[in-house]
């Protein structure tokens, strides 16, 4: 990196954290702290809620999905919209009417103390681990590719969002995930338009499309039933609308953003903004990635792109066998780039069966690129057990560093944590605020000052924030980190969904029946999720519709037992 890059990395991250201190500066009530005042307007609520929905695993995995599996990803958002509605429907005009300052509020009202701490704890479980992980994701990342010391990187994140989360509450969130979402949309648009200027001339936007779904990278829709497979149209329109609502419903790091709408209309017109710009915002993201596929058709690319990964191997007795398959990599290389050209040539004649031919040498080259890769895994998985031979997380951050000018780099890199950062603040936002309001206040005995909350809530605010870099420190990559965010979300908001909706809609079920059915339930959504019953989007649906059903049972049963039929 240069100067240049330094510069403009630093420059960004601390104006975001000044500006969040200062405008935020002498709030002494819960209202302010927690709910910002409830001065939030349509256009901050929704900003703000993408902004927390979109992490900094958001710009690493997403493109890195797509450079490897195409554009299906974009399915897992299909049930979004709708979820945005019966929310604006359901959920808003209920907690506004109540006036909570927590969703969990709500669960004491209807059932009683048990079931809204019971719901409070699970939502304190996944979320202070996604904490962890959303700090982890791009220090482990930036570690690798950059040299940086992962642990440092790790504090100094975790530091910057602690130091305005902790002074300015739910106000300073809001505010500072306005100038994050402009960094990281200008951020993402400014590589894609240098990524289309680095292709050859003769390569426009349409024939780089051509040849991304000449190797099915473009193909979005997936209409299979099956279970096994993660992304297709029936998982994302049932099981992504399912975590939707469970995570913009019931999970305190979103509705703390619109529960701080001036009205009742402004947190709806929010929510709407986030469901009708949230699809084609990962659809962008994910063409970007695509992008960075037709790229590589015409560059030279790692057989891995993580840098530990292969330096693990070339430091092991399996180095010969590495570099061989580098060689053989590089002469694939050279080959690709004449088939691009021999696809695009037939293009531009709009001769049939040449057009034909050349994608089929297309298709049976990345094909050979795709084997390649897997021996290199192989390869690496053998010099050393413990590397990370997943490199979807490394391919858009390998891009940025080695292909964009001085001075963007600074800004993509400040993209990345500036995401961190926005997805980190509204997490250890809600964590302090439930903890302190939904344990803390809840169950202490004695009235005490609205500074004594407000203070109890910073404090709490810091200690999760330190349990967050804890677990940064300790954590270890699965699959892809954007999958690994949504499986522990899945693990445990199908539980807490079918609790509201049980709350909403079933009236007769009373807390004893529910918050037994919640236990019973999450046993068993962890035994499905560890014994790979079926995809994790499925675990949504699933633990949403049980928790439901055990505890409808229960109640029939209590009730039976209670009035047994009299006998003629």
């Amino acid at each position: 990196m240069a100067a240049i890059d330094w510069i403009i990395l630093a420059v960004t991250l601390l104006f975001i954290v000044g500006y969040g201190v200062w405008k935020t500066r002498g709030q002494k009530n819960v209202t302010d702290y927690v709910l910002g005042g409830k001065e939030a307007k349509w256009g901050t609520i929704g900003l703000s809620v993408m902004a927390t929905q979109a992490s900094a695993i958001t710009f690493l995995s997403t493109p890195g999905q797509a450079f490897h599996d195409g554009m299906g990803f974009v399915q897992f958002y299909f049930g979004l919209p709708l979820a945005m509605i019966i929310i604006c429907m359901v959920f808003i005009p209920i907690y506004h009417k109540l006036k909570v300052f927590t969703a969990y509020e709500f669960l004491e009202t209807r059932f009683d103390l048990k079931t809204r701490t019971l719901a409070a704890i699970l939502f304190l479980i996944q979320r202070g681990l996604a904490a962890g992980i959303t700090i982890f994701a791009p220090s482990i990342i930036l570690s690798a590719v950059l040299g940086w010391d992962l642990r440092l990187l790790n504090i100094i994140i975790g530091i910057l969002v602690i130091i305005y989360t902790v002074t300015g509450g739910t106000k300073a969130v809001s505010v500072t995930q306005k100038q994050q979402m402009f960094i990281i949309m200008a951020g993402m648009f400014i590589a894609f338009f240098f990524i289309l200027g680095y292709l050859p001339a003769d390569i426009t936007l349409t024939k780089a499309l051509k040849i991304a779904g000449a190797s099915d990278k473009l193909n979005i829709l997936d209409f299979s039933f099956g279970t096994e497979n993660r992304y297709t149209f029936w998982s994302g329109i049932t099981g992504g609308m399912f975590l939707a609502l469970a995570y913009f419903g019931t999970d305190q790091s979103q509705v703390q953003r619109y529960l701080s709408g001036k009205s009742i209309r402004e947190s709806q017109l929010g929510l709407i903004f986030n469901g009708i710009l949230k699809i084609p915002m990962q659809f962008f993201i994910l063409l970007v990635g695509v992008m960075v596929f037709v790229f590589f058709q015409y560059n030279d690319s790692p057989l891995n792109f993580n840098p530990a990964a292969t330096k693990a191997v070339m430091e092991s007795p399996y180095a010969e066998d590495y570099k061989a398959l580098q060689k053989g990599h590089k002469e694939l290389s050279l080959e690709k780039k004449m088939a691009q050209n021999q696809f695009s040539a037939a293009l531009d004649l709009k001769e049939y069966d040449a057009i034909m031919e050349a994608k089929q040498h297309m298709i049976a080259i990345n094909a050979k690129d795709k084997t390649n890769r897997e021996t290199a895994k192989a390869i690496i998985k053998k010099a050393s057990s413990s590397a990370e031979t997943n490199d979807k997380d490394y391919v858009f951050i390998h891009f940025i560093l080695n292909y964009l000018p001085r001075g963007l780099i600074g800004l993509l890199l400040a993209v990345i944590l500036s995401a961190a950062m926005s997805s980190t603040a509204s997490e250890l936002n809600a964590l302090g605020t439930i903890t302190a309001l939904d344990l803390y206040k809840r169950n202490k005995v004695g009235k005490q000052t609205e500074e004594h909350y407000v203070n109890a809530s910073k404090i709490f605010t810091l200690i999760w924030g330190i349990i967050a870099i804890a677990i940064a420190c300790v954590a270890n990559l699965f699959d892809n980190l954007i999958q690994l965010v949504n499986i522990i979300g899945s693990i445990f908001y199908g539980n807490v969904l079918g609790i509201f909706l049980l709350a909403f809609f079933i009236k007769f079920v009373k807390g004893n029946a529910v918050f037994v059915a919640a236990l019973i339930t999450q046993v068993i959504v962890i035994l499905g999720w560890y014994f790979d019953w079926m995809s994790y989007l499925w675990l949504n649906a699933f633990g949403c519709i049980l928790v439901i059903s055990i505890a409808v049972l229960l109640e029939g049963f209590d009730k039976l037992l209670k009035n047994p039929p009299i006998e003629t």
